[in-house]
């Protein structure tokens, strides 16, 4: 008895600060909400309290470490799920054209600046380059929180950090590579041939393994058995290539693509994101614990003067490399100030001894600190960038609104608007948006599309609009009101114009459908996807898809 009270007791020791965490983040995230702030903000705020509080060893372990590791890993599983083959070959330029690019203009940039302040060679190239990779989780994060994972920005950012994490892994040969004291290109070469060999693993898995599987297991018809095969294939993936000596998240990443083209992604995704969303809060955490309390104090402005400069160096390194890439000054700015912040890889090169002996403790300390804060603020800075850009391209009115043809009118940027404007951009289709919400408004012009601010709702404003020559106007505001009131007006004044929306509830659809819309679920999974098919069948197009899919996870906005 006693031998089983002494297990019970070390085994309550051991998950304590998990449950201590969780507990706290769950506060944190609530209180960001309350103040509306990204969660991303409050987890690592919830870090540095703890940590200037002193208990920073208490709330950490072996176990929040591990859980820390694993939402690092089932992110870029998710981010995987949503590059296909199909994906990879188109997004070939972004990924090793623009993703090579920033990293030479930014970290060579950066391991210049440190060479010239006479720092050692392997440093300046090691760190320097290391300062030039963005941070993946919290990146994706926000991507994925804005909804802006097939606008323009988005997708780029994804390419360059999938570039990034694989140079990472060379950084990180490099750095074992000097303490080692071995040759660095031969070790480089093996990194590289391991990196391939994944891949084509991969490419195999996908090719004649995924459905098989996913088709046995439909065949139990057991949910647990999909739950513990999706987290089987993402923790599985990243223990493979962590095993190989190379990055666990490249792996993750590449186990994600492998389920990309199965007609089962979207159940495995539905069945990651729920541990994704719980691990991530604990890497956020553990990152705001990393951050030295009493080095703030101390040496605030040495900590105070790398932060700034490496958020306002990257951020112009990232605009330069833009730019360099032909892209336009509103979606550069964009861009850079999104990956404007250090990564947690660099946090791990800074702390090998190999790297950080090589220059002085007190800047090392600045740096892995000053990395920290660049992720605190990420958020608010990449804000500034895309309403910076949203004015850049707003510029002067567009008098030729009246004359525009384009057949497709679409009402409403939220997730669901945008994804149709998506497909329709993809495939050629010529779309007029309409916003009357104005924070909506901007977060859309800054993202690219072609939206204009205009009210619908008010029938004087359909002359200018045009809307009696489109061929499909589409709804998608998550309002069903004021399509009600105006479906008279709307019937004598286009009574050829299909029109479709989309019903945020299910009890509303037949009262859509007998007021003569067309309405869509969009409370229903997929929900996006059968809007947009719906429209193409209008307009008796055919749908060239860039990705397996275009549906969003959450189609509609959380707040109406």
């Amino acid at each position: 008895m006693a031998g089983e009270a002494a297990n019970a007791h070390s085994v309550v020791e051991t998950i304590q600060p998990a449950i201590t965490l969780l507990g706290l983040g769950i506060a944190a995230a609530l209180a960001s909400r309350a103040l509306r702030l990204n969660p991303i903000v409050g987890y690592l705020g919830l870090g540095v309290g703890l940590s200037s509080l002193g208990v920073a060893q208490s709330v950490s372990g072996p176990v929040v470490a591990a859980m820390a590791e694993a939402g690092v890993m089932f992110l870029l599983f998710n981010l995987g799920l949503h590059f296909s083959l199909g994906r990879i070959r188109a997004e070939a330029g972004n990924i090793f054209g623009f993703g090579s690019l920033q990293m030479l203009v930014a970290g060579g940039a950066f391991a210049a600046l440190f060479w010239a302040l006479g720092l050692p060679p392997a440093f300046a190239v090691i760190a320097g380059f290391g300062m030039g990779l963005s941070s993946t989780a919290v990146v994706i994060g926000l991507v994925r929180e804005r909804g802006q994972e097939d606008c323009p920005v988005g997708r780029a950012a994804q390419s360059i950090l999938i570039f990034q994490d694989m140079a990472a892994i060379l950084l990180l040969v490099a750095a074992g590579a000097l303490a080692s004291g071995g040759a660095l290109l031969p070790a480089l070469g093996i990194a590289g041939a391991k990196a391939l060999a994944a891949f084509a693993v991969a490419v195999l898995f996908a090719r004649f393994l995924t459905e098989p599987i996913f088709g046995l297991i439909a065949r139990a018809g057991t949910t647990e058995v999909y739950t513990a095969t999706a987290l089987f294939i993402a923790l599985a993936a990243g223990w493979a290539t962590g095993m190989a000596g190379l990055s666990l998240t490249l792996g993750a990443f590449l186990g994600g693509m492998a389920v990309a083209d199965s007609r089962y992604r979207i159940l495995v995704q539905t069945e990651i994101d729920a541990f994704r969303g719980l691990f991530m809060s604990f890497f956020f955490i553990s990152v705001g614990l990393s951050i030295d309390p009493s080095l703030l104090v101390q040496d605030w402005p040495l900590v105070a003067g790398v932060a700034a400069g490496l958020i306002v160096l990257k951020c112009g390194f990232n605009v330069i490399a833009a730019l360099l890439n032909r892209w336009s000054v509103p979606g550069s700015i964009q861009l850079g100030f999104l990956l404007g912040q250090g990564s947690e890889f660099t946090l791990v090169l800074l702390a090998l001894p190999a790297v950080a002996g090589l220059a002085e403790g007190r800047l090392v300390s600045a740096m892995v600190t000053a990395i920290a804060i660049s992720l605190a603020v990420t958020p608010p800075v990449s804000t500034i960038g895309r309403k910076l850009a949203g004015r850049l391209r707003a510029g002067p009115p567009d008098a030729k609104l009246a004359g525009d043809d384009a057949p497709v009118l679409v009402i409403g940027m939220t997730a669901a608007g945008r994804a149709l404007a998506d497909a329709l951009a993809f495939n050629d289709i010529a779309y007029l948006a309409l916003e009357a919400d104005h924070d909506r408004f901007q977060m859309a012009l800054a993202d690219g599309y072609h939206v204009h601010r205009a009210n619908p709702a008010d029938p004087r404003s359909w002359e200018a609009i045009g809307v009696d020559r489109r061929k499909v106007l589409v709804v998608a505001t998550g309002h069903t009101g004021v399509s009600r009131e105006l479906t008279p007006l709307v019937e004598q004044r286009m009574p050829d114009v299909t029109r479709i929306i989309a019903v945020p509830r299910g009890e509303e659809i037949e009262e859509m459908a007998e007021l003569g819309l067309v309405p869509v679920d969009m409370s229903r999974e997929g929900g996006a996807e059968r809007l947009i098919e719906l429209v193409f069948a209008a307009l008796g197009a055919t749908r060239e898809l860039p990705v397996p899919s275009l549906a969003r996870d959450d189609p509609m906005p959380r707040a109406a």
